[in-house]
């Protein structure tokens, strides 16, 4: 052995190699619980049943028929003759047997809910009708061929095949005789074997495909946290800031848009969609998809075309709100979001062409730190007579309170951070604020498209994170939560970050105090789950406890935790006009009055506003919009 073979470098390449295995466990065990498991199937569980049928049903029919080949040494070079045996073939002809039926009942399941009820979201296509035929015709001549092999040969064991033995005596009923069935098996035995060849031969030219491709994407799909952005590397030096064609995708993301079956699962979630906007995840995806097939593959890359004015309309991108319900829905894990926001950037980095409204928003980033466009030596105006110390560079604490734009600028929200200080100076919490050495988390720039802002500002305050001490970051605003704890990392600020309901959970606050009776919020409560720190961040458990701890009355929204419906605000949309028939608060307010609550309670600054906006708007006078810290906050001083 060679001494290069024990030096550090090669150690090195060893561990390196563990490493990259260790990165690839979570592919695995998604490519294990979304590809084979398929747990997002049964979600709906018409759909699931459906589908579960059908997928195990050509899963075992194709290892069966595999193992029936090779004892056959029909298409391989050596032949299997010692299994099944036995009891063992007995079971398997009852399991491919079953398979079998299992096929044909789910095939007419989906007959059924796609030729009969015909969902709205669920569009059918040529494919979709060749996939219900080609799925039909190869078990049922799978059963004639096993029946006509009954009654040509009669054995024993025939009722393992139930299916097939049954199918036997009813061609026996019309007149089907032992050699007519024998002059025609082998016949329908290569009429059974040419279905299947042919079945195998379309899946790269129908939707079939995404028998392979699903769990391809599934396997090679980047690996980041749920509320992550793809950030763009060397921005300053990268000669393409954003996606205006379709080349530009990058190849997993082209992979993507080959596994969307059109099931229209994203588009029964997407707040956009379902309040009447102009707007679909599943069209997106799809005209990507046509955009591809079009330039890469038929035209040879000579077909490159703009996608927003060519292929899509260039307002399409700007209804998305980012919520993630799509990416909650999708079985397949595409991602419209990602999608939404490099066409934004395109638009905002690269073209310029944007709306008046996204223009005055970044430009009020970029000069004053915050969307409003507030003076920047406002932004501790609300902490006046609150006696809450502000950190110079070298000082320390415990908890850094980073309140966000919303609660420095916002009326409203002004009121709530003044509730939130007050929770932890009553806990004697050791915290402290940034004041004026504070600015916008960056959030909102990231999502409208603006890449290079969101950096320049999440740079400034890392900078400034580095000139203090403390050990958490603590926040109430779901969007400066989800940035600093998922999307600083990526440029070196790692930190303990925890929402404010995380964080009131744990402190010594006196709940046993509070009566029943207590005044204050006595009335029945609507808890609305915010998407950035729901469905991103899987935080839902700790806002109901305080709502529990502060003993209100609650009720739960028709859509809730995960499957909640977005308040509106996100993705920049707090800033944007919207149509007033298709406002998205106005259809969430609308199932919060179907509840009979009388109090609205969130925990996001964006929410509050949104809700806010439609109470108003709707002249609603009896019902209070009010976050969890000012109930809290309410029912501890009552």
């Amino acid at each position: 052995m060679t001494t290069e073979s024990w030096s550090p470098t090669h150690s090195g390449t060893t561990s390196g190699w563990l490493r990259r295995l260790i990165r690839w466990i979570p592919n695995l065990r998604d490519l294990f619980i979304h590809a084979i498991v398929q747990i997002r199937i049964y979600k709906k569980p018409y759909a699931g049943v459906m589908h579960g049928l059908i997928f195990w049903g050509v899963l075992i029919q194709t290892i069966g028929t595999a193992i029936n080949l090779m004892q056959m040494r029909l298409f391989t070079p050596f032949e299997l003759t010692n299994f099944p045996r036995g009891q063992a073939y007995l079971i398997y002809e009852l399991v491919m047997d079953s398979a079998g039926f299992f096929i044909l009942l789910g095939v007419g399941m989906a007959a059924l809910r796609r030729l009969i009820w015909k969902p709205q979201s669920l569009d059918t296509r040529w494919d979709d009708v060749y996939a219900l035929v080609i799925l039909t015709l190869i078990p049922l001549a799978g059963f004639t061929t096993e029946a006509f092999r009954f009654i040509a040969n009669p054995v024993e064991w025939a009722n393992w095949s139930p299916f097939g033995h049954l199918w036997s005596k009813l061609l026996i009923s019309v007149g089907v005789t032992p050699a007519l069935a024998a002059s025609l098996h082998d016949a329908l035995f290569w009429v059974h074997v040419s279905l299947a060849l042919t079945f195998g031969a379309t899946i790269p030219f129908t939707k079939l495909r995404h028998l392979v491709l699903a769990p391809a994407n599934i396997l090679f799909r980047p690996h980041k946290k749920a509320g992550e952005l793809t950030k763009i590397e060397n921005i300053e030096e990268a000669e393409v800031l954003g996606v205006g064609a379709i080349d530009q995708f990058s190849s997993a993301q082209l992979l993507s848009f080959e596994t969307c079956v059109r099931c229209g699962r994203c588009e029964e979630a997407c707040p956009a969609t379902l309040s009447g906007m102009p707007y679909s995840p599943k069209q997106l995806i799809q005209s990507l998809r046509s955009a591809m097939v079009y330039s890469l593959i038929y035209g040879n890359g000579n077909g490159r075309r703009e996608l927003l004015g060519e292929v899509l309309p260039k307002d399409f991108p700007w209804y998305c709100t980012t919520c993630g319900a799509c990416l909650k829905r999708c079985p397949t894990f595409a991602n419209p979001v990602e999608q939404v926001v490099d066409l934004r950037r395109y638009q905002v980095l690269t073209t310029g062409e944007v709306k008046k409204s996204v223009g005055d928003v970044l430009r009020n980033l970029e000069r004053q730190g915050n969307p409003w466009g507030m003076p920047a030596a406002d932004r501790v105006a609300w902490a006046k007579d609150l006696a809450i110390r502000q950190l110079s560079p070298g000082e320390e604490t415990d908890v850094l309170l980073f309140l966000g734009c919303a609660f420095a600028y916002d009326d409203r929200n002004k009121k709530v951070a003044q509730s939130l200080v007050g929770l932890l100076q009553k806990a004697g919490v050791d915290f402290a604020i940034l004041g004026l050495d504070e600015t916008c988390c960056g959030e909102t720039a990231r999502r409208m498209g603006n890449e290079y802002l969101f950096q320049l500002l999440a740079q400034q305050n890392i900078e400034t994170f580095s000139k203090v001490k403390f050990n958490r970051i603590v926040t109430p605003c779901p969007h400066c939560f989800n940035t600093l704890k998922n999307e600083y990392p990526q440029l070196g600020g790692d930190y303990q970050v925890l929402h404010y309901t995380e964080f009131l959970m744990h402190l010594d606050l006196p709940w046993e105090k509070i009566a029943p009776n207590s005044k204050g919020v006595s009335k029945k409560v609507a808890y609305h789950d915010s998407c950035y720190l729901g469905r991103y961040n899987d935080i839902y458990k700790q806002p109901r406890q305080l709502l529990r701890n502060a003993r209100v009355e609650t009720v739960e929204l028709a859509r809730n935790y995960e499957n909640s419906f977005c308040c509106g605000g996100g993705g920049g949309q707090m800033w944007l006009e919207s149509d007033a028939e298709t406002r998205i608060n106005h259809r969430r307010l609308e199932e919060v009055l179907n509840t009979h609550a009388s109090c609205i309670a969130t925990a996001c600054p964006y929410c509050l506003i949104m809700f806010d906006d439609a109470v108003r708007s709707k002249g609603l006078s009896e019902i209070q919009v009010m976050d969890i810290s000012e109930i809290v906050a309410q029912r501890i001083s009552a």
